[in-house]
This record gives C-alpha cells, structure tokens and sequence, in this order.
C-alpha cells in the first residue's frame, strides 16, 4: 500500500500538549490498513510518528511548530558536557542494553514514578498499565529498547522503532529524581549503538523551538529537521 491509499481521520481541536497558548488537531491513520515500516517510513516524510499500531501528524491550522527532528549518526560527536555526563554516570555504575522490552510489569513502577512526577500536568496524567502497554505495542512492528542501569538497578527505558534509515524514539522515561541526566544519557545510549550499527539517522521526533521540554533536542547535532516538507540542516 502507498500513503496515497491509506485512510485517515482528522481528531477534533483540542490544547495543545507542546504550546499552552495554541489548540491542535490530529490526522492519524484509520484501523485495519496494513502498515509497515517502509510505509511509516514514507510518512516520516509528511511529519507523521507512531503510537501504538496507529501513525499520526499534527494538523494545525494556525500553527506549524511541530519539526520533525533526526540527528545523523555518523557525524555525531558529544559535546565537552556531554562527555562530562558520560563520565560521572560510568563512576556511578551506569550502563546500558540493547534488545527488546520487557513487560508492562517490569516497566511500569519507574514509568509511574516518571509521569507522576515530570508530567503531572500533561495529558498522560495519570499514568496506567493501559497507557504503557499501549506504548509497547504494536501488531505491525517490532520495538527495540534501551534500558539503563546504575549497577543492577533499572534507572531509564527508551523505546525504539527499527527503521530502514536508523532508529525511531518512541518513548523515553526514567527516575525523574535523580542527580544524573537519564533523558540525555539514554539519547546517548542510543546514538552509540546507531554508530556501532552503521545506522544513517536517529529520529528523535518533533522539536518544538518555543517548548522548554523539547530543548534538549537541539543538543544533539549534527542534525535535520523536517521544516516546510523538506529536510534541513542544523550543524
């Protein structure tokens, strides 16, 4: 199937999770089309994410805030504080794995303390087992994680989407507490196992330039984001 098949409807405006001042609306695909990662891939080209088994894309009418953002892999360097983060974590104990998540019960104890916490007033508040299940699944695609640890304690998960160019961050959560940088940490993680892969891109999703939660985003460079239907580039 081509994007130009898929069916999709169109959600009601309703406030915006990223702009307090802005109300979005949603396209999303319809259920029951057969979807697959080529496919999500094409529609990354039209600013669209995934969510459980369904993809979906901002549809504002006064605003176009939300950039699809990809850092490339290959040409990827931490910064001096960066390197600094990556130092004191491994004097604490921290490392990391690759490989596909565990279940909603493993997870969900250091995902209900981080939505608890971070995001209290957002729209995943508050949190369920239903809302992270619905995270870790999808019945046309299998995710990938990486967990972080500092010794045999679990401190962060990013969830990842395999890709035919890199990965794709779906989720990231982790103890909201602690003196380390996790969020940073697991995007690290992450770009470390892309190079060591090969990998082209890390898709890192929409960056929102006046939200103060997607900020962080800019940190990682070189990358490109999706502005005006094309791909531009940020050094």
């Amino acid at each position: 199937m081509s994007p130009q098949q898929l069916l999709f409807g169109l959600t009601a405006e309703h406030p915006c999770s990223y702009l307090p001042l802005q109300q979005e609306r949603l396209v999303f695909t319809l259920p029951d089309q057969p979807l697959d990662a080529d496919l999500y891939r094409q529609l990354m080209d039209y600013n669209f994410r995934r969510t459980g088994d369904q993809l979906y894309r901002p549809y504002c009418i006064l605003c176009q805030a939300c950039q699809a953002s990809r850092v490339l892999v290959a040409e990827f360097k931490p910064s001096n504080s960066q390197r600094k983060l990556i130092k004191k974590a491994q004097q604490a104990g921290w490392h990391w794995t690759f490989g596909r998540p565990q279940t909603v019960a493993e997870y969900y104890p250091l995902y209900q303390q981080y939505i608890s916490e971070k995001h209290a007033d957002g729209v995943m508040y508050p949190p369920s087992e239903e809302q992270l299940a619905s995270l870790l699944s999808c019945s046309w695609l299998q995710s990938s994680a990486i967990e972080q640890y500092i010794g045999t304690e679990l401190v962060g998960v990013i969830l990842l989407d395999p890709m035919p160019d890199g990965l794709s961050a779906v989720y990231s959560f982790y103890q909201p507490q602690a003196e380390l940088a996790f969020g940073t940490l697991a995007i690290l993680a992450t770009l470390f196992h892309s190079q060591n892969q090969g990998l082209p891109f890390l898709h890192l999703g929409y960056f929102v330039a006046d939200c103060s939660k997607m900020a962080y985003k800019a940190k990682f460079r070189p990358q490109q984001r999706l502005i005006d239907g094309k791909w531009q580039s940020f050094d």
